[in-house]
């Protein structure tokens, strides 16, 4: 999925909130929204199964419950999780959905943003395939500011915040290796989108 010509205005969704090129995965770990509740935030996460190692497709399992958690050390701690997130971005900028827009995902738990609880109610999940803390590739800047402009022409997006924005005292992804500057630049939104902090002026 690329949508960076012009305004990127060419980016085209399908019923449900569907992006059309990103490749569809669906999940049952989803639910209905609050009813006229407006879809205005965006949770940037990040995920690597087992933690550290890329590519493979754990990731796909544990979100559509087909995980073996048997399969790694590290995976009997997921054992009976039911999570979910709207799109994961893979190290070379592809796009996988897996849930539409207009459901409720479970990705961000027990959060909160500027007052309100509940992010899963109004926010879109988003997970680069990286470990928190360390560096992002170029290529996911790039799919992320495409996938983030083409949210804005469908919803009224107001922010993008990290999990660890949205669950401080339990998250710290995606942690000090994302840019938050070069994805602000990227865009070219106002400071006010952002965390406080992480853009300048913000």
């Amino acid at each position: 999925m690329r949508a960076r010509s012009g305004t990127r205005a060419d980016a085209a969704w399908l019923a449900g909130g569907w992006l059309q090129g990103a490749t569809r995965c669906e999940t049952p770990n989803r639910n209905t929204r609050p009813a006229q509740m407006p879809i205005d935030l965006v949770v940037i996460h990040s995920i690597s199964l087992p933690p550290g190692r890329f590519g493979g497709d754990a990731i796909e399992q544990l979100f559509t419950n087909r995980l073996d958690c048997d399969a790694d050390p590290y995976y009997p701690r997921l054992r009976g999780l039911a999570v979910s997130s709207h799109f994961v971005l893979r190290r070379d900028g592809a796009v996988l959905q897996f849930v539409g827009c207009d459901d409720r995902a479970w990705h961000a738990g027990m959060s909160s943003w500027r007052g309100r609880g509940d992010c899963n109610d109004f926010s879109i999940g988003v997970e680069l395939e990286g470990l928190e803390g360390q560096a992002f590739e170029p290529a996911q800047y790039d799919a992320l500011a495409d996938l983030l402009a083409a949210l804005a022409l469908r919803y009224p997006i107001e922010g993008v915040a990290g999990h660890e924005h949205v669950a401080p005292m339990r998250k710290l992804d995606p942690g000090a290796g994302f840019e938050w500057r070069r994805l602000a630049a990227a865009l070219g939104w106002p400071a006010r989108y952002f965390p406080a902090g992480t853009v300048a002026g913000g």
